[in-house]
């Protein structure tokens, strides 16, 4: 059974940081691409990154402030986040696959973690 759970949301405040993680099993973690995705309140979800290969790739938004990288040991995958802005509140969800196909494949995420920016 493939799982993924996400870990790590909270609420913080602006410029504060935090590090996700996404513990997985049930699937070939080392060699799968996998992606972060993150839902707004009334928005639809986007991609935030994504690890392919061991190359990385960031939204706009979060480049220079985030970083993906997988723990193959650990089989878990991170997003560390920082300089954290209230338009980076949303619901943050690993997925398997890259954002092409995770985005409209729900099967694919996880439950979810929520990441709250406010003052």
């Amino acid at each position: 059974e493939v799982r993924l759970v996400e870990s790590g949301g909270g609420l913080v405040q602006p410029g504060a940081s935090l590090r996700l993680s996404c513990e997985t099993s049930g699937f070939t973690f080392g060699i799968v691409d996998m992606c972060w995705l993150r839902q707004a309140p009334g928005k639809g979800p986007e991609w935030v990154a994504v690890i392919e290969d061991g190359d990385t790739f960031y939204e706009d938004s979060v480049k220079g402030r985030f970083n993906i990288y997988k723990d193959r040991s650990k089989k878990t995958l991170y997003l560390q986040m920082n300089s954290l802005k209230p338009e980076d509140t949303a619901v943050y969800y690993c997925a398997r696959g890259d954002p092409t196909e995770a985005l409209f494949n729900t099967a694919l995420w996880g439950q979810g973690t929520q990441v709250t920016v406010s003052s």
